[in-house]
């Protein structure tokens, strides 16, 4: 077991939501269910996203997610941008800013492509800015855009 590991806490709905989150990473895969819990016919599963430990718990309604806590996705390309974009936000999903949206557990995510960051750090403070100014217009990021406005000037 790995030292640091998250913990998501779920209503009635953990199994649903693993099985969720291992379709739509590549590199997953569910470890444990626990069966014969209070809130539902599954109490605890444990499941691996892109080598990150997870554990999650079905704990009742008391607590929900919010924007407080996200999981960052790092992704080379717009392809892998869009499909996770697509994935997550489906079946009752929200977008956000910036890269961020919720799913439909409600559960906060940052899809990031690499070349924000690049661009973000272009030692030229006036691309710079003109990156931050298309990013904080969009829902989904977009990688085109981005280098619109990074070329112009």
């Amino acid at each position: 077991m790995k030292k640091i590991t998250p913990f998501l806490w779920f209503d009635k709905n953990a199994e649903e939501a693993m099985n969720f989150y291992v379709s739509i990473f590549k590199n997953s895969k569910i470890g444990s269910i626990q069966r014969a819990g209070p809130y539902g016919p599954v109490m605890s599963v444990t499941f691996q996203l892109e080598g990150q430990d997870f554990m999650a718990l079905n704990a009742g309604p008391e607590f929900k997610f919010n924007e407080a806590i996200s999981f960052f996705v790092g992704c080379k390309t717009q392809e892998e941008v869009d499909e996770l974009w697509e994935k997550l936000t489906a079946d009752g999903g929200e977008e956000s800013q910036c890269g961020w949206l919720k799913d439909k557990f409600g559960l906060s995510w940052q899809i990031i492509p690499a070349a924000l960051g690049e661009l973000l750090g272009d030692k030229d403070a006036g691309k710079a800015a003109r990156v931050m100014q298309a990013m904080l217009k969009m829902k989904k990021i977009d990688i085109a855009g981005l280098r619109q406005a990074y070329d112009q000037g």
